[in-house]
């Protein structure tokens, strides 16, 4: 079985090649680059490396969501095209769970930690039982204290990873009353590699879908949207319509 993984959720971009229980090829980059102008040619260069035939591939392993509005529409864009040029089923891994399976069998609690602003966190808690990745509570947007409230009550020692753990680091150090510990560098943010071959777990499965199918997990509307609602509910309550333009579509 081989499968591409893609992963653009965050900050990272990532492509992946896994056939069975050989991950071929990694190309991950942690800078702020557009991916929109990375993924494809990232993609290129390990077909070039690995001397890879797409058509060879079973499936495109894709990091679903949550993340990044943008960077999660140009994954699943990238994704979808892919799959419909070579006619190559998806499957949609949640992004933080294939965070989690970053640390294959850690002991205790799993928890990845997504910066999603506005003092929130895209996270789950998971752990690993019997060599299988387990959830105990699966993707959410909560607020970052809400998380180590629930994170207290479990009683068990937690491994944090993810693009939130620099920002509420502090936090997490003042509050939690369980052991906890920070992953290394290597393995605490987004990697294809993870994505592709807990994808390839999916896929035998039976958890694939068609390219058409294929939609983010976005967990919550954009700040765009919350907006416009907050400006729409304000002028309901002042008595007025919402201002509409020309297509007749409200703003």
């Amino acid at each position: 079985m081989k499968i591409l993984g893609i992963d653009s959720s965050g900050i990272v971009a990532s492509v992946a090649v896994v056939e069975n229980d050989n991950l071929i090829a990694e190309y991950t980059v942690n800078y702020k680059k557009t991916h929109s102008q990375t993924l494809l040619p990232m993609l290129d260069e390990i077909a070039k490396m690995t001397e890879l035939d797409l058509n060879a591939i079973d499936a495109i392993a894709v990091a679903a969501g949550p993340g990044s509005f943008t960077g999660l529409r140009i994954g699943s864009a990238t994704a979808k095209g892919l799959g419909l040029a070579l006619k190559k089923p998806l499957v949609g891994v949640p992004t933080v769970e294939a965070l989690a399976y970053n640390l294959y069998d850690t002991a205790g609690l799993i928890c990845p930690i997504m910066d999603a602003r506005r003092s929130q966190v895209y996270t789950g808690i998971y752990r690993f039982q019997g060599h299988r990745l387990e959830t105990v509570e699966g993707q959410m947007a909560v607020p970052a204290a809400e998380l180590l409230e629930k994170l207290n009550g479990y009683g068990e020692a937690v491994t944090f990873l993810g693009d939130g753990v620099p920002v509420f680091r502090n936090i997490i150090e003042e509050t939690l009353t369980v052991p906890f510990s920070f992953a290394p560098a290597h393995v605490n943010k987004q990697r294809a590699g993870a994505v592709a071959a807990l994808g390839a777990v999916y896929y035998a499965e039976g958890r694939a879908q068609t390219a058409a199918e294929h939609v983010p997990d976005y967990l919550r509307v954009s700040q765009a949207e919350r907006e416009r609602a907050e400006r729409e509910r304000a002028k309901r309550e002042q008595g007025g319509n919402p201002v509409q333009d020309t297509a007749g579509e409200n703003k």
